[in-house]
Order: C-alpha cells, then structure tokens, then sequence
C-alpha cells in the first residue's frame, strides 16, 4: 500500500510538474521558450503593421484624422505593441546566435513574462472595446493561445495562469462593461459555455505541450550525456574532458595556477578480471572513478579506455592524492590479486595544446613505470621529451624511410670456428635517416615492436638481402648464406611464409642461402601458429635458426617441441666469461645437448681470443662477433673479401 501510495504521489508530481528539473532540462526549456518568442513576436509584428496600414486606410486616407497626434491617438495601442514584438524579436535572434552572455540568458525568462503581460494587456484592452460594441473577444483569446502554448510553463503554473487569466478577465468585463445608455453588459449564456470550455481545453493542451517539450529535453539530454559519459563508470569520457581541461586551462592561468595532466593504470588488472569476472572487474573501474572524483573534486578527469584514467590537477600536493589513490586500490584485497597504480605526469607547456595529446606525454611516462614494482609516480621530463620525440619520429616516418632508402641493412660475418673461413653473415637493419642522422637498432625496433610496426621494417630487410644477393649473381660474384631475423609480430602481421617466398621467386634466390632466425621468445607465445609456419619453411628448404638461446625462461621445452637446424647460443653467457667457471661448464653442456639433437651451433657476443679457444676446443661450429668484425655495409663487406681479409669458405651450409 506505501509502495502505491508513493507511486500516485510520484506521478502526480510529475503530472503537474512539481519537481526539480536538471540544469540541461531547464536550459533547453529556456532556449525553447525563446525559439517560441522569435515567431510569436514576429507573427506579432506582422498583426501589428497590418493594423496600423488597416488605420491609416480607414482615418488617414478617408479624411476622419487630419493630424499625427490624432492618428497616434488612434492606433498607439498598436505601436506600443509593435516596438515591444521588435525588441523581443531582436533579442530572441541575439539569444539563438549565442550572442547573450551566459550569466544574462537567465533574464531571458523575465523578459519572455513581460513580453507575454503586455501581449495579454493589449488582447484584455482591444478585446474590451470589441465586448462594448456587441464584438467577439478574439484579440485576448488569440493572445491567451500564444502564451500558453508557444511559451513553455510548468503544468501547475498553466493550471494557476490560465485560471486567473481567464476568471479574471471574465470578472473585468462582468463590471467594468457598459452599453452607450450606461446598461451593464454581460457575456450570455452560451459564450460563456464556449468560453469556459475555450479555456480547460486550452489548458489541457498546454500542459499537454509541456511534457512532450519536456521528453524532448530529457531525451536530449541522454543522448548528449551518453555522446560526453563513458556508460560503465559514468564518468566523463575523452571528449568532454577535452571540453572541460580547455576551460580549466584557461581559468588556471588567469590565476597563476600550475597545473598537471595524470594518467593512471590500474596495473595487474587483466588477472584482477579473470578471477573475479567482468562483474568484479567493472566494480573496481566503478571504485577507481570513486576514488578519483574525491580525491580530485571539482576538476577535470575522465575514463580513457580499459583501466585507465586521466585527471588535470593544481599540481601543488598531487602526489599526496595520487598516493591516497594508490593505496585504496593497492589494499583493497591485497590476500587475493596483487593490484597497483602506475601514474604518470605531465605539466602542460601551453594551454591551447589538444588535452588529448597532451595526456600521451603522462602516459608514457607512466608506461615507463611498468616492472617497476617501487615506483609508481613518474613524470614526463626533459629526457622522457627526447625518447618521446624519438617515438613519435620512428612512428611517423617509418613508411617514409622504407620508401625514400633510409633503411639500411649491415651485415655481421659468420665464420667457421676451426678455420675461421667467412660461412654467412647476418642482416641488420640500421636507419640512415637525412633528418635524425644515423639510428642504432636500439633506437627503432623497440619502438616498433612495441607499437606493432615490425613487419614493415622486417620485410624491408628481406627484399634489401635478396635484391643485393641478386646482384652478386648477376655480376658473377660469389654469394654466402645470409640469416634473417623473423619476430612473432612478423607471423602475426604479415604472411611472413608467403612474403618471404615472394621475395625469393621475385629475385630468384636459392633458398638454401637464406637462413630464418626465430628468437626463443616468439615461440612460447604463439606455438600453433608458428609450428605451421616453421613447417612449410622446412618443407620449402629454408635452414631454421633457433635464435637468443638461452635468453628466455624456456629453452629446455623450446627444444623439446620444435626442430631447429642450428641452434644459436645468447652471448649473455661470454659475459665476464674468464672470470666465471660456470659459464664454461653451461655453455660446453648446451653444446653436447645441441649434437645430441642434431643441431648444429653458433655463439654470439665472441670478442676475446679467450673465448674462441675455448669454443672452438668445446666443438662450437659457427662464431660471430666483434672478433671477427662489426656490421658493416655489403659494400665493405665484399671490400674485405677481395682484399682478403676475409675467406669465403669452401663449405657454407
């Protein structure tokens, strides 16, 4: 019974508009009211200047007012009217155009109720004179419609309005209304019927008008707020935080307030979702958003994507709020899934910046903090410019530089560890940018591989060897094995089997001196994938490398499962090699276990004499590194054949 007393108190509430309307729903009624005011003080103006011409026909022009003062007498009812319906006019175009300040459009209600009690006031004084002359009161009757059904009243206001309004005038003419002989008039029966019925019908209407004006508000207002709020938090998304920053930006600076962008990920989430389902994972979103508007009230903030966050602050005492953050989600269930939050920062250089692009800046800062487990707030410094800018240049102008030539590729001798006999070499790639200077791998593939862009340069690399091995075949020149190094991205991205074949029937380059490096890591992340790929490679007659042996944390099952022709030893284990007897033992067994496998073997990272000793007594096949050259353009590299620095050897595979 409470619950259906409760719902007819609701309902009659809403009936009759006795609620608290939003600030969008009450501006869009005001902006409403206002487009109404535009047509009714035009059509106004139209009525008005047709009356004044209808006057000057019938006192001007027949004779019956010969002065001006005269006619004004005649028709001033009609000019009040006339510049008021003008002066609404233009208001009313300077109010849609969004030429009326803010902090005054609240007077437009104001001015609308004058408006609406002199059109009223005229109808009553015009609709008084036609009752004494035995006329119908169509001016007030007209005027009473514009009000109530072009302008926008709450429901309970129509009902009050209407009611005065209509009693009211019906009480002025009852006793104010005389014929030429000084007898009272009095509205008849019949009128009067119509005229009570002109005013419920009229009323409901008007309240009829108001709720659909009023569904038309809310309905737009939920669209808007679903265009500006991200649905599962609520709270703002990126398009009103750019909206919202751009405001505080500006008002910051008129104070001198130093301001900071902070990006926040919620790290560990992935596994905080797997156990406690979509369900608990989007409670914690909830939570952080929480966190995030009491931690930083009244400021910009937004939900970027996935678990991350974003929040423009007085950067003055951030870091105590960043930590409060922190520490309600790092604590939250600490016996269940290890959580954290990574922030990054960035103090904004100019405030008409995009605040989108502007956030990147915090957020690879905060990227930067991932297996950091002590640090959790970074901010974007001068250094962190420079590697950004780096990023950004590489991203940008990868496609530029494959296209233009930049890309270059170097190779590093292979030599047979007993003879020391030139047996390969492998390709590396290196960026010879007109702009940057020269780039280091170090430099690009990180950020590529980072940003999925791999590919692009791997299959550079690819045509570069085949069309310079091409070359060397034409001209007669001998040619060696060359090793390519093949990512996990490059069987994701691309159809690294098939560009690669491409390649060799393009050129016409024997497969047998092309060599597919396949490093440790990519294959413990995409074993289905890549055990077929390796297949057609193997039955297409590509020798396979297993690359960064050693490197990973699986290389005992990496051999268990796949079949390599030569495995390819991490030259993390010649580090500090002759101080450090467990390096010789670990590397001479990892060399028993590759003949066991019929694999043959090759070591990076040779650099000491030392070193080749004890491989070439430890049975290790093939050697690389700095002991026997850098990487070096194919025009040096072929420079050193012919001067004999190097010895093409007579056995290559």
């Amino acid at each position: 019974m409470d619950n259906q007393k409760e719902q007819k108190k609701n309902w009659i509430s809403r009936s009759l508009g006795l609620y608290r309307a939003t600030p969008y729903v009450t501006e869009y009624e005001r902006e409403a009211n206002v487009r109404s005011t535009f047509y009714m003080s035009l059509i106004i103006i139209l009525l008005e200047v047709s009356m004044i011409v209808r006057n000057i026909v019938k006192y001007v022009l027949t004779g019956k007012c010969t002065t001006v003062e005269m006619f004004f007498a005649y028709t001033k009812a009609y000019w009040l009217l006339l510049f008021v319906g003008v002066v609404t006019l233009l208001y009313s175009i300077r109010f849609v155009r969004g030429k009326i300040p803010p902090r005054r459009k609240s007077l437009s209600v104001l001015w609308i109720t004058l408006f609406a009690g002199i059109c009223l006031g005229f109808g009553m004084y015009v609709s008084t004179q036609d009752f004494r002359s035995g006329r119908m009161i169509i001016c007030f009757l007209t005027m009473t419609l514009y009000v109530a059904c072009l302008l926008i009243w709450r429901p309970y206001l129509s009902i009050l309005l209407l009611t005065a309004i209509g009693y009211g005038y019906y009480c002025w003419l009852d006793v104010s209304s005389f014929d030429r002989d000084g007898n009272p008039l009095h509205m008849n029966a019949g009128d009067r019927i119509n005229y009570i019925t002109f005013f419920i019908s009229l009323t409901m209407i008007a309240i009829s008008i108001y709720h659909q004006r009023h569904r038309e508000a809310t309905k737009a207002e939920s669209l808007e707020l679903a265009a500006i709020t991200d649905t599962l938090t609520g709270a703002p998304n990126m398009y009103k935080f750019q909206q919202t920053a751009a405001a505080y930006l500006q008002e910051s600076q008129k104070t001198g307030t130093e301001l900071i962008y902070l990006f926040f990920n919620i790290e560990n989430f992935n596994t905080f979702n797997d156990r406690f389902g979509y369900a608990g994972g989007n409670e914690l979103l909830t939570s952080m958003k929480d966190l995030i508007c009491s931690n930083f009230p009244n400021e910009p903030y937004a939900r970027q994507a996935d678990d991350h966050f974003v929040v423009l602050t007085k950067a003055d005492g951030c870091d105590l709020r960043i930590g409060s953050v922190r520490n309600s989600i790092k604590y939250r269930n600490k016996d269940e899934v290890y959580l954290d939050v990574k922030v990054g920062g960035y103090r904004p250089k100019d405030i008409h910046a995009d605040p989108c692009l502007e956030v990147d800046h915090a957020r690879y800062a905060a990227e930067l903090l991932k297996n950091h487990p002590d640090d959790f707030f970074r901010e974007f410094d001068e250094q962190l410019a420079k590697e950004y800018r780096l990023r950004q240049y590489v991203l940008n102008n990868i496609d530029r530089a494959i296209k233009n030539g930049y890309i270059k590729v170097y190779y590093q001798p292979l030599v047979w560890s007993n003879d020391g006999d030139l047996c390969g070499c492998e390709a590396l790639a290196r960026w010879d940018d007109p702009e940057t200077g020269f780039l280091s791998p170090g430099d690009f593939v990180p950020i590529l591989e980072e940003c999925r862009q791999i590919h692009k340069l791997d299959r550079c690399v690819y045509e570069i060897v085949c069309q310079k091995m091409r070359e060397c075949l034409d001209k007669g020149m001998p040619i060696f094995p060359i090793s390519l190094n093949f990512s996990r991205l490059d069987f994701e991205l691309m159809d690294a089997v098939g560009e690669l074949e491409k390649l060799v029937e393009k050129y016409r380059i024997p497969r047998e001196y092309l060599h597919v490096e396949i490093t440790e890591s990519a294959l413990t992340d995409n074993e289905g994938g890549l055990q077929k790929s390796m297949k057609i490679l193997r039955e297409k007659g590509y020798a396979l490398w297993l690359d960064d042996f050693g490197s990973g944390y699986s290389s005992m099952n990496v051999l268990k499962d796949y079949k390599f022709d030569l495995l390819k030893i991490d030259m993390v284990f010649l580090k500090n090699f002759t101080k450090n007897d467990k390096a010789h033992k670990i590397i001479k067994s990892i060399l028993d276990l590759a003949r066991d496998l019929d694999m043959m073997t090759l070591t990076e990272g040779v650099e000491t004499q030392a070193a080749v000793d004890f491989l070439q007594g430890a049975g290790c096949g093939r050697l690389q590194g700095y002991f026997y050259g850098r990487p070096m353009t194919f025009e040096e590299i072929y420079a050193k054949i012919e001067d004999g620095t190097y010895r093409i050897a007579e056995h290559l595979i």
